[in-house]
């Protein structure tokens, strides 16, 4: 089990007051189901408002993801 960090946040309070009891396995998947659904959407729409105010175009984004951003190492001797 994962350790508890204090002081919990707004929504580590509110989830632990809805989830007092015990719930099956399934419906924890979907509630985790639907966090992850919830969460997706708003960065998508996040992202959606970046791309619209820098106004990028798909060919911006095909240069971004061939761009090497790597930093080679030497190697030590």
């Amino acid at each position: 089990m994962e350790s508890v960090n204090f002081p919990l946040s707004n929504v580590q309070l509110e989830l632990l007051k809805l989830f007092s009891r015990d719930i099956g396995d399934n419906d924890l998947k979907e509630i985790k189901k639907l966090i992850v659904g919830y969460l997706s959407k708003k960065l998508l729409s996040e992202a959606d408002k970046v791309w619209d105010k820098k106004n990028w175009s798909n060919e911006n984004m095909e240069e971004i993801l061939s761009t090497h951003l790597r930093i080679a190492y030497k190697e030590s001797k």
